[in-house]
């Protein structure tokens, strides 16, 4: 499964709070019943065009991995939850849309292992929530 998330949030202090990511990371794999085994690692980049800087998070899952880039200029987040197991992406998406208080949101969901895929269903499911 592969949770895909773009989201826009009007809190540019939250955006650029390495503390919130690296915290958000930490714990964030146990709430999806999920393994973290690395640190989060936190980088601020800002070697850019100026409303491209913001901060990105990964966090290494024995399930896969949880990224967070965040555009401090611009109110966007992009996130990616992949996981090798299955989760409850609905509710990891409702969850991460309130921690960030999108404004806005898109969500798209893809099946990345087609070998377990009922016939017929090879090409990668997706939905939305709502539009950017």
């Amino acid at each position: 499964m592969h949770l895909l998330m773009d989201g826009y949030c009007d809190n540019r202090e939250l955006l650029q709070d390495e503390a919130f990511l690296k915290d958000l990371l930490t714990e964030y794999p146990g709430r999806i019943s999920m393994t973290r085994i690395s640190e989060p690692l936190i980088i601020r980049y800002a070697d850019c065009p100026p409303e491209e800087w913001g901060i990105s998070g990964f966090v290494f899952l024995a399930e896969s991995h949880i990224a967070i880039h965040t555009f401090v200029e611009r109110g966007l987040v992009n996130i990616d939850v992949f996981s090798c197991k299955d989760f409850d992406t609905a509710h990891a998406a409702e969850d991460m849309k309130a921690r960030f208080g999108f404004t806005k949101s898109r969500v798209a969901l893809a099946e990345r292992d087609w070998t377990r895929s009922r016939p017929g269903t090879e090409n990668p499911t997706r939905y939305s929530y709502d539009g950017l």
